[in-house]
Order: structure tokens, then sequence, then C-alpha cells
């Protein structure tokens, strides 16, 4: 059973995959991680992950997880063939952590690299059973782990920009979140989107 297998099964919780297909359990935590379901791997992410680095002063992993809060687990396949889209490009942490709270307690000290629509998720309640005060533990953790967020600005499903300015932050974790200036990076099409276009026959190279 390779480390893969090892982590689909539980055993494991981090795998880190290098772009030249090594594995290993014990790589050093990624100062920049870049999540996403990579389903496919686009031009908007590998842009995206090139400012973050210029905003860092770092390079970037991504970071593929492996359970997910509100779909099945992925395969093996699945997992291998999303990961080969990385080969000989970047870094990947494959994880067993769907939550943002579970990555901070596997990646201590990273900033991870999320859409505006995905900062509006982490400080509202309604993602944590409307319970506003296991939010506010959720983001202590985070900051207590050291972690921090990049956020670029997004486009929602109504067509809304959406940037960090939009999202009402609680006082006390402003300092969690530092904004991607839309000048910088804007990304208007998801990965599912692409993928449906791609199942019509059509392409799509996404506007950074």
């Amino acid at each position: 059973m390779d480390l893969i297998d090892q982590l689909l099964a539980g055993s494991i919780d981090r795998v880190t995959a290098w772009p030249d297909g090594r594995l290993e359990t014990s790589a050093p935590v990624p100062v920049v991680v870049l999540p996403g379901s990579f389903n496919p791997l686009h031009e908007g992410h590998l842009s995206l992950a090139r400012v973050a680095e210029e905003i860092a002063g770092g390079p970037v992993a991504f970071e593929l997880s492996v359970v997910n809060v509100d779909k099945p687990p992925l395969g093996a396949a699945d997992v291998r063939h999303r990961l080969a889209q990385f080969r000989g490009r970047a870094r990947v942490e494959l994880t067993r952590a769907p939550t943002f709270l579970q990555k901070s307690r596997l990646l201590p000290g990273a900033t991870f690299v999320v859409g505006a629509d995905t900062a509006e998720r982490l400080v509202a309640a309604r993602y944590y059973d409307n319970d506003e005060r296991r939010m506010i533990a959720a983001l202590g953790e985070m900051a207590g782990q050291g972690c921090g967020f990049l956020v670029a600005v997004r486009i929602d499903a109504t067509g809304r920009v959406v940037s960090l300015a939009d999202v009402a932050l609680p006082p006390q974790f402003k300092t969690l979140f530092t904004a991607i200036p839309e000048s910088r990076f804007r990304l208007d099409l998801s990965s599912s989107e692409i993928r449906q276009r791609g199942e019509r026959g059509t392409t799509t190279t996404p506007d950074p």
C-alpha cells in the first residue's frame, strides 16, 4: 500500500507530492497554500499562485483534500488523476482536512490563498451550525496556529463582484485576512464552469 492508499484509508492525514512525483509524509509545512479541488487545474489557479508568491515572497504549494464536507471522498483513481496535473509544475499537499480549521492543524503557520466567497463562509455563523461562539473559537484556533488568509476577488453565483472589503470580518480577526488587489488578480470562472464548458465541447481560458 503506497502513501496515497494509506491517506485514503485514513492511516495518515497528510502526504506531500513533489513536482518530480516523489511522495513523503514529513516534509516541512509550506509557507503559502492554495487549496482547491482542481477538477480541472486551470490557468486561473496557476495565475493566482504566481500572484500569491509575489505577495508572500515565497513558493506556493497547492492543497487537495481527499475528504469533503458535502461530497463523497475522492477515490484513488481520481486523486492520482488530479495529482498528475501538477507533475513538473508544483508541490501538492494531499490531506484529509476538508475544513480550514483542520487544514490549520495539519499545516500550522501556513497562509491560505482563498477567494472572497470562501472568506465570507469562514466568518459566517451559519457555517458553524448558526453558533457564533463556534465560529469565533475556530478563528481563534486558526490564529493561534499562526495561520492567515490571502483573499482574492471573486464573482459569486449571482454575478456579484466580491472582495475582502465586502466581507463582514469580526474586528478581532481582521489581521488574519489580507486582500489581493483586484488589479493583481480576478477570476470569473470556477473549475466546475470550465469543466461544464469542456463537456459541451468548448474551451475557455479564464480571465485572470
